[in-house]
């Protein structure tokens, strides 16, 4: 295996943590955010500064993928990599990053037809 794609599956390595990460943030889970600002858990704004930090490294890391034209979307739905590219943590984001109860195609047709 050469040095680039032994940077590739790094970087790839990487981006697949910070998915979990992400997710894990997502779900309320443990992470190393707890363990680094232990103090912070007693605040309401916690779960979004936690969900903000993983979301922002898995942007990083997105970004570094696509500056080295390595192909990083087939970790990822369709769905989530629309979002990664619009790049902003909406409530769409933290409600439908795994597309249970996303009714968006459904609704878009409705409104087509309407």
């Amino acid at each position: 295996m050469g040095n680039e794609q032994l940077t590739e599956q790094f970087f790839l390595e990487k981006l697949a943590a910070a998915k979990v990460h992400f997710e894990r943030a997502l779900d309320c889970k443990h992470t190393e955010f707890d363990d680094l600002y232990p103090y912070m858990i007693e605040h309401p704004q916690f779960f979004w500064y936690k969900r903000y930090v993983a979301w922002s490294e898995l942007l990083t890391l997105v970004n570094l993928c696509e500056e080295l034209s390595f192909s990083w979307k087939e970790e990822f739905t369709p769905h989530q990599v629309e979002y990664v590219n619009q790049r902003v943590l909406s409530a769409q984001v933290l409600d439908f990053w795994y597309e249970k109860n996303d009714t968006k195609e459904h609704d878009h047709s409705v409104n087509q037809s309407g």
